[in-house]
C-alpha cells in the first residue's frame, strides 16, 4: 500500500511538472511558439522520446528546461529544451544540473546534442549562482566540442549567457520571427547606450545571418526542426564514427557548368542531387561553405567566389574546415579568387591573422583533402587550400592560374620596362604582359609540369573524378604530432 501512495505522489508531481501553466503556454502559442514539449515531439521518432531529470524541481515549481534522449531518424541524440513559459526559460541552478547531467550522459555514450534554446537569460533572483550555472555548462560544452556534434536551434529569445551557448554549437539555427539572439536585450541596451532599437533590428535572424551569428536561418519552427534533422544525417554520432555512406546518385554525371564564376551552378552540379546545404550563406560571401554528399560519402566544399578573400571570409573557411576535421568529414575546396583583400592599411594584422588561421586549419586537419582549382589560385589562398603541402590531391582546369600575384601585379613586378618602353599604349603592353604571364608562367599545364597539381583535368569530369577520388582515400590515416593542442592564432 505505501509504494502505491508513494508511486500516485511521484506521478502527482510528475503530471503537474508537465502539465505547466495554462495561461503561459497559451501566451506561448498566442506568440507563434511550440511549447518545449510540443518541439520536442516534433524533432524527434514518434514514441522515441525518455526524459531524464523529470522531477528535479524547487518547491514543485519546474526547473525551466526539458532534458532527455530519443532518436532522430533512427539515430540516438540527447536534447535538451529550454521552456519559456517556466520563468522565461532563465537560466537557474536547477536548469543547469538537468543540461549538466545530459551533456555528461552524451559524452560518456557519444552521442549528438541538440539544444532547442528558448531562455530570456539568467534568473537575476539567484545572483552569482545562476551565472555559476553557465559557467558549468560552457565549461561541459567546450569539453565536448570535437567529441559529439552540438547543434543549438533558436527557437525564442536568446539573451546575454544564453546567446553564447548557440556560439558554443557547431552548427547553429534560428527560426524567424521567434528567435533572436543578443548580448544585451534592448532595454538594458537603452539604459547603457541610450539606444533605441527594436528586438528584430538588434538580433533579428536576418541581422545573426548577416553578421555570421548563426549558421541556418529558417522560416519557421517546423523548419528548423526539420533542417536539424538535415544536419544531423550528414554528421557521425562522434569523433570515432564516420558519417553514413548513402547511395548517391549518379556517379558518372557530367557537369554542364564549367563557368569558374558560377559558384552556385558549379555547387550543385558536384553535390548528389538535394544534398547541399549552405551554412553561413549571408556572411562573407567571398567564401561559400556547404555540407552535402558526392557519391554517396557526406563531405564539406569549400569554395572561393571570384574576387578578393577579406579576413572575414578567412576565418569563416578556417572555422568549417576546424569544424569538419573533428567529424572526419573530406574537405573540398574549389578555388577561384584573386588573394586577399587589404581593404585597410591600418589593420592588416586582422588580416594576416585571419590568413593564418585559414593556413593552420587546413594544415592541421587530417581528413581526405581535395582541391579543384578553377579559376585564380593566388597567393595564401593556394597554399592553403590547394598546395601539395596540405592538398592530398589537386587538380585544376585548363584555363586555372597559379601564381603568387595576380597576372596583372606581376606584370608591375616583372615588366615594369617593358611596358614603359611601350609608353604610347602602356594599358595595352600591361595586358599584353598579364596574358603572357597567364599562359606561360602562372597557367594550369605548367603548374602540372613543376608537380603543383596532380592533373589538369576536362571540367566536365570533375565530378567524377573527384568521387573516385573520395573512394581512393577513404582508408587515409593522418594525425598530427602528440601533443595537448597546438596554439591557433585566434
Amino acid at each position: 500500500m505505501q509504494n502505491s501512495q508513494d508511486l500516485n505522489k511521484v506521478q502527482a508531481l510528475r503530471d503537474a511538472l508537465n502539465a505547466g501553466d495554462e495561461k503561459r503556454l497559451k501566451a506561448q502559442r498566442d506568440a507563434g511558439k511550440l511549447t518545449a514539449r510540443e518541439r520536442i515531439e516534433k524533432l524527434v521518432d514518434a514514441g522515441s522520446f525518455v526524459e531524464l531529470f523529470a522531477l528535479v524541481s524547487d518547491s514543485d515549481a519546474a526547473a525551466g528546461v526539458v532534458t532527455g534522449y530519443a532518436t532522430v531518424q533512427d539515430r540516438p541524440v540527447y536534447l535538451f529544451a529550454q521552456d519559456f513559459t517556466v520563468k522565461g526559460g532563465a537560466m537557474g541552478g536547477l536548469q543547469a544540473l538537468k543540461i549538466n547531467k545530459t551533456l555528461d550522459m552524451a559524452l560518456k555514450t557519444g552521442a549528438p546534442v541538440l539544444a532547442l534554446c528558448d531562455s530570456a537569460g539568467v534568473r537575476i533572483d539567484e545572483g552569482a549562482a545562476a551565472m555559476n550555472a553557465y559557467a558549468e555548462i560552457y565549461r561541459n560544452m567546450a569539453r565536448l566540442s570535437g567529441v559529439v556534434p552540438m547543434v543549438a536551434v533558436v527557437l525564442g529569445p536568446c539573451v546575454g549567457g544564453a546567446a553564447l551557448l548557440t556560439q558554443l554549437a557547431d552548427v547553429s539555427i534560428m527560426a524567424k520571427n521567434v528567435g533572436s539572439l543578443m548580448v544585451f536585450g534592448p532595454q538594458v541596451l537603452a539604459a547603457m547606450n541610450d539606444v533605441d532599437v527594436t528586438v528584430e533590428a538588434l538580433g533579428g535572424a536576418d541581422v545573426m545571418a548577416r553578421q555570421g551569428g548563426v549558421s541556418l536561418v529558417a522560416a519557421n519552427e517546423h523548419e528548423a526542426l526539420a533542417l536539424t534533422a538535415q544536419v544531423l544525417a550528414l554528421l557521425p554520432g562522434s569523433n570515432v564514427e564516420d558519417a553514413d555512406l548513402l547511395e548517391g546518385d549518379d556517379l558518372n554525371r557530367l557537369l554542364t557548368v564549367t563557368d569558374p564564376a558560377d559558384v552556385s551552378g558549379l555547387l550543385s552540379q558536384l553535390l548528389d542531387a538535394g544534398t547541399a546545404l549552405e551554412l553561413k550563406a549571408a556572411y562573407e560571401p567571398a567564401v561559400r561553405t556547404v555540407m552535402g554528399r558526392v557519391g554517396g560519402h557526406s563531405v564539406g566544399v569549400v569554395a572561393t567566389a571570384p574576387g578578393t578573400l577579406t579576413a572575414g571570409a578567412l576565418q569563416k573557411a578556417a572555422r568549417f574546415v576546424h569544424f569538419l576535421d573533428c567529424f572526419n568529414l573530406p574537405v573540398i575546396s574549389l578555388i577561384n579568387t584573386s588573394g586577399v583583400k587589404v581593404d585597410r592599411i591600418d589593420n592588416q594584422s586582422w588580416l594576416m591573422n585571419a590568413q593564418s588561421q585559414m593556413l593552420y586549419a587546413y594544415a592541421t586537419a587530417t581528413v581526405p583533402k581535395l582541391a579543384v582549382i578553377t579559376g585564380s589560385a593566388v597567393g595564401q589562398a593556394y597554399v592553403a587550400m590547394g598546395g601539395k603541402a596540405n592538398a592530398d590531391v589537386a587538380f585544376a582546369w585548363p584555363g586555372a592560374v597559379v601564381s603568387a600575384l595576380t597576372p596583372e601585379a606581376a606584370v608591375a613586378v616583372l615588366y615594369s620596362d617593358e611596358v614603359k618602353a611601350d609608353s604610347a599604349q602602356p594599358a595595352e603592353a600591361r595586358a599584353k604582359f598579364a596574358k603572357a604571364y597567364a599562359e606561360d608562367v602562372a597557367g594550369a599545364l605548367n603548374a602540372a609540369k613543376a608537380g603543383l597539381v596532380d592533373d589538369v583535368i576536362d571540367p566536365a569530369q570533375t565530378r567524377k573524378l573527384l568521387t573516385a577520388t573520395l573512394e581512393m582515400l577513404v582508408s587515409k590515416r593522418d594525425s598530427n604530432p602528440a601533443k595537448k593542442h597546438g596554439n591557433m592564432p585566434l
